[in-house]
């Protein structure tokens, strides 16, 4: 079975993310930068597919040339070989799923998986809208993944507010994976010095000719406005209990 993984890379979610002077991106001077969370569940199904039914495993990622770091690690996870979309400006989704779109028709795929977002934009739109575009059953926010080969059905648990929800779908499929899915492995040395000779394609995202116009514009980057002090009650308790209903219902507006 071949199993293509879509990774995407981030800023470790640890970095403080500081905003351009033009307020069109963010400062990169020494972030560290990670495979998106999420999509190290999904690379984690896709080795486990792999090793239950054999077969391969692609990533496909799109990004600058600092992006190989990141694929070089999903490689050291396990993956077989990579492909990279070489790409130094910042794409919206919409660009991103018709490059992706590309790449993967060409490879071939029985099943490709993906994070259900990533952790910087928090966009969570490639997955789906990939699917859409090369029409192709989905389902996200995947927590749990059998698949039957023999009757080319998946059957997925999806986590939902409050509930649980079952779905069976055909494959060729898009899944985008969820915590909880599996716990991602960690890379063994010697598969660390595998993954320096393993294969990764490059392709210049202008070799694609997508010549297709943007669809959103950034307008401007905004930081989080800043946390308020926390208040500390003390005292009485019965005054404390009094005083708390107060600055819920008065400053946090919650009951």
């Amino acid at each position: 079975m071949k199993v293509l993984v879509l990774m995407k890379q981030v800023p470790d979610t640890e970095t403080r993310i500081k905003i351009r002077p033009d307020a069109q991106g963010i400062v990169e001077d020494g972030i560290k930068w990670v495979i998106n969370p999420y999509d190290e569940f999904a690379i984690e199904e896709a080795l486990r597919i792999r090793e239950k039914f054999s077969g391969e495993v692609v990533i496909v990622s799109l990004g600058p040339k600092r992006v190989e770091e990141a694929v070089r690690q999903s490689l050291a996870m396990g993956a077989d070989r990579a492909v990279i979309v070489e790409s130094e400006q910042m794409l919206e989704p919409y660009l991103v799923v018709q490059a992706l779109a590309k790449v993967v028709q060409d490879e071939g795929y029985d099943l490709i998986l993906t994070g259900k977002q990533a952790v910087d934009d928090d966009s969570a739109q490639v997955g789906p809208m990939l699917a859409a575009r090369l029409e192709l059953p989905q389902a996200s926010i995947v927590i749990k993944l059998d698949i039957d080969e023999g009757a080319k059905k998946l059957r997925v648990e999806r986590e939902l507010e409050g509930a649980t929800e079952v779905v069976e779908l055909p494959f060729p499929a898009v899944i985008t994976a969820q915590r909880g899915l599996n716990e991602p492995r960690y890379p063994t040395l010697p598969n660390i010095m595998k993954a320096k000779k393993k294969e990764v394609k490059r392709i210049p995202l202008a070799s694609l000719n997508l010549n297709l116009p943007p669809r959103v514009r950034l307008i401007q980057l905004t930081p989080p406005p800043e946390r308020p002090e926390p208040t500390v009650l003390t005292g009485d308790s019965a005054e404390t209990a009094k005083k708390l209903a107060e600055l819920l219902h008065e400053q946090a507006k919650v009951i």
